[in-house]
Order: structure tokens, then C-alpha cells, then sequence
């Protein structure tokens, strides 16, 4: 006999479980997006220098690939 896990018919997630996870996937797409626009957008409306920029930049993509991992461990 097969177990759940290893039968060949994959289990049908519920429509909130389809729904969080597509909303998992925009957020982390914009948390990237962002990171990306501040660190590259010269005439950013923040006063912040071009360090200041790169490192807020580079922990927002860090954190946007973090909460990408724990999508991908919750599915």
C-alpha cells in the first residue's frame, strides 16, 4: 500500500491555501522589486546617500528571498 506521500494522485489544496500562496509570491516579488528600485533609482525621494540606499536595498531583497524560503517550506 502507498502512503498519502507516496501515492501518485497529488493531494488538491484548498482555495485559501491557493490564495496565500499566490499572495506569498507577490509579496515577495515586491519586496525584490523594491529593493531593487531603491538601490538603482538616482532620484529616490529619501534622503539617503548611495550606501545607505545599497544596504536598505540589499537587506530588502535579503529579506524578499527569506520570506520566498519559508513559502517554499510551508508548500
Amino acid at each position: 500500500m502507498l502512503s498519502r506521500k507516496q501515492s501518485q494522485e497529488p493531494i488538491q489544496k484548498s482555495p485559501i491555501q491557493r490564495f496565500l500562496f499566490v499572495l506569498g509570491i507577490v509579496f515577495f516579488l515586491m519586496y525584490f522589486i523594491l529593493g531593487l528600485t531603491i538601490i538603482f533609482w538616482d532620484q529616490i525621494p529619501l534622503t539617503l546617500s548611495y550606501n545607505g540606499r545599497l544596504a536598505m536595498g540589499t537587506l530588502l531583497i535579503a529579506y524578499s528571498f527569506f520570506r520566498f524560503i519559508r513559502l517554499w517550506q510551508n508548500r
